[in-house]
């Protein structure tokens, strides 16, 4: 590793990943690497070009960012060291001198757009999406622009951008506050190589990917009852193709708890029995410190009480 830690992410500057970077390190403490993808951020890790990277995984809006999913799901393993939350709002902007009336082509990435459509929709019915490879992406295309002179034709008239672009783009606002939720966050991870799994904090996430068992009725009934018997609730799952053939599907699951604990581990002891593939992503704090709820009979006192019992069983000291 490198006197400073380098930190892979979603560029160029300005995104809401760099903001989520932020949070972990400062440009003081780490190397920032600006990525064009999110699975060139992860490749960076796996290729030792970047020491961790900072990516998205999930949105209150969206959902599960599928090329994160995706992306750890095969490979050489990795695993999830922190997470952080970044509020996710959009300015509509252009270069000086564009008119809110003229605008017919907006760029922006894919997850922005779904985000804005409701007043797009209202405000822009004729707009047409020009897909952006990052949420500031288009903004840098116009301080090119107008840098070398301009204009050039960069294939759409304005962009929806973080409000902190405007300024660092030197571009024109011509609609702030244009998401549809007030309230939408996006949840970011940093990924790093496995190791010694940080301890636990109380408050703490286990990501798995889990296949199920082909053609056997009832097998995702079985991998849920493996957390549903001990005690462990899910905050996330989702179904994502395996790619090798119709029908078939992983599952991408975060839950509540921490590997080292007795009802955690037992699950997934459970889910190692019953299915042919599980992935441990890693354990880690939760940013929202949202300790679990620990149900009747699922404290590690409980399972370590059960075990001890048994094993007196087992030597003829109880009954």
């Amino acid at each position: 590793m490198s006197a400073r830690p380098r930190y892979a992410y979603l560029g160029p500057e300005g995104t809401f990943t760099e903001a989520a970077l932020r949070q972990v390190a400062s440009p003081d403490e780490a190397e920032y690497l600006p990525q064009s993808d999110v699975a060139s951020a992860i490749a960076a890790v796996r290729d030792g070009q970047a020491d961790f990277a900072v990516v998205a995984i999930e949105s209150t809006v969206e959902g599960g960012v599928t090329a994160t999913l995706d992306s750890l799901a095969t490979g050489s393993p990795l695993v999830l060291l922190r997470e952080v939350l970044v509020p996710v709002q959009f300015t509509l902007a252009a270069a000086p001198g564009v008119r809110l009336e003229d605008v017919r082509r907006i760029s922006a990435h894919p997850h922005a757009w779904v985000q804005c459509r409701r007043w797009l929709a209202h405000h822009l019915p004729q707009v047409v999406h020009v897909p952006a490879t990052s949420n500031t992406a288009p903004a840098a295309l116009i301080a090119d622009a107008l840098r070398t002179g301009g204009p050039a034709d960069l294939g759409f008239d304005a962009a929806l951008v973080p409000p902190p672009a405007v300024q660092t783009y030197g571009l024109d606002v011509l609609a702030a506050d244009v998401a549809d939720n007030v309230a939408a966050l996006t949840r970011f991870v940093v990924v790093g190589h496995p190791g010694d799994v940080p301890p636990p904090s109380g408050a703490d996430k286990t990501t798995l990917v889990v296949h199920l068992p082909d053609n056997e009725a009832g097998a995702l009934l079985a991998m849920l009852e493996q957390f549903a018997v001990r005690g462990v609730n899910l905050s996330r799952i989702e179904s994502r193709p395996i790619g090798d053939a119709l029908g078939r599907y992983s599952f991408s699951i975060d839950a509540e708890g921490h590997i080292t604990d007795e009802r955690v581990g037992e699950a997934i002891m459970g889910l190692r029995r019953r299915c042919p593939y599980v992935r441990f992503l890693g354990s880690y704090p939760r940013a929202d410190a949202v300790e679990p709820t620990v149900h009747v009979g699922t404290a590690d006192s409980d399972f370590v009480g059960a075990r001890t019992w048994l094993r007196a069983v087992r030597e003829g000291r109880a009954t």
